[in-house]
């Protein structure tokens, strides 16, 4: 079974991460969208409603699961069987954050990471942009999906 993780701390999942997800599903068995937990991170959504923005935007998807970890991702790939960890990049900037991460996630663990460039109409989102205009009273409704709203 092809299994991919796709890791990340969703606060909260946008329209991007969905392009990524949609666009990976022909290519793995089954891909865990898995929630990173950093106790020393301020995150502006719970744990709790993270977790059910992202089931309940892929309700209708059965190759796709949702949990969190804690620790390294490799660590949680090897514990759940997962052979690749999949990555979005946006620009190029994403790519040389990349890049380096998973050069040493397959010379520790021998997990590949496998990058899908982001379609160009949510290229401009990020959990980061959301969260500055919620934050001011902006209308995050093309940036998110449903679930988030």
């Amino acid at each position: 079974m092809r299994r991919a993780v796709f890791p990340g701390s969703f606060d909260p999942i946008t329209l991007g991460h969905v392009d990524i997800i949609e666009r990976a599903l022909p290519l793995f068995d089954e891909i865990i969208i898995a929630i990173g937990i950093n106790a020393d991170k301020k995150y502006m959504y719970s744990l709790e409603a993270r977790k059910r923005f992202i089931e309940e935007t892929f309700a209708d998807t059965p190759t796709v699961k949702v949990k969190t970890y804690t620790g390294l991702t490799v660590h949680f790939c090897k514990k759940e069987g997962a052979q690749f960890i999949l990555r979005g990049l946006r620009n190029t900037t994403d790519l040389n954050y990349e890049q380096s991460i998973a050069q040493t996630n397959v010379a520790i663990a021998g997990i590949e990471s496998v990058f899908l460039v982001s379609s160009p109409s949510v290229s401009n989102i990020s959990s980061s942009i959301v969260r500055d205009v919620k934050r001011n009273n902006g209308d995050i409704r093309t940036l998110v999906p449903e679930a988030v709203i």
